[in-house]
């Protein structure tokens, strides 16, 4: 394949967290979910990707189950689609849904196209920025809290002082 289509992962359970994904756009669905959980390091489970709009709604799934194209709104299975049937623009945006139970997602965006690099391998991730949330437990992601909270620790020492005036 003659390009390469760059996606960024966030998590709205860690401000922190980011992955940059470097992948040929006609590998299925299916072929992304398994690089991802790995990339991630996750366990297999039952996911569900969705095409969505510029506000982050839902527009459109895809699930690993086949269940028919005769039923009328059922999801596409992802076997039969490749990323670039559901992306194919600067900024088109997926939800990749890997805990259907407490609904958990990660946020990609595709945020580049380009040529493969001569002696890379892909798919690849090519960045990485702080611990992937704890698959199982959202409570147990390490280093979990957003970047403004940690530069705000040094005013902190304010909260809860009656005595501390702002005011003159």
């Amino acid at each position: 394949m003659n390009i390469i289509f760059k996606y960024r992962m966030l998590s709205d359970e860690s401000d922190n967290f980011v992955r940059d994904f470097e992948v040929y756009p006609d590998m299925t669905l299916a072929e992304f979910n398994s690089f991802l959980l790995a990339a991630l390091r996750y366990e297999p489970t039952m996911v569900s990707i969705f095409k969505s709009d510029a506000e982050w709604r839902p527009v459109e799934e895809f699930s690993e189950i086949d269940m028919g194209s005769d039923i009328p709104g059922a999801p596409r299975c992802m076997y039969n689609v490749t990323l670039m049937e559901v992306n194919n623009d600067f900024h088109d945006r997926l939800i990749y849904t890997f805990d259907m139970i407490n609904d958990r997602s990660y946020y990609l965006e595709l945020i580049d196209m380009q040529r493969p690099q001569e002696g890379l391998k892909y798919p690849r991730v090519a960045f990485e920025h702080a611990p992937v949330p704890d698959q199982f437990d959202p409570e147990a992601t390490v280093q979990s809290g957003s970047i403004f909270d940690e530069m705000m620790i040094d005013y902190n020492e304010f909260d809860g002082d009656d005595n501390y005036d702002d005011e003159y």
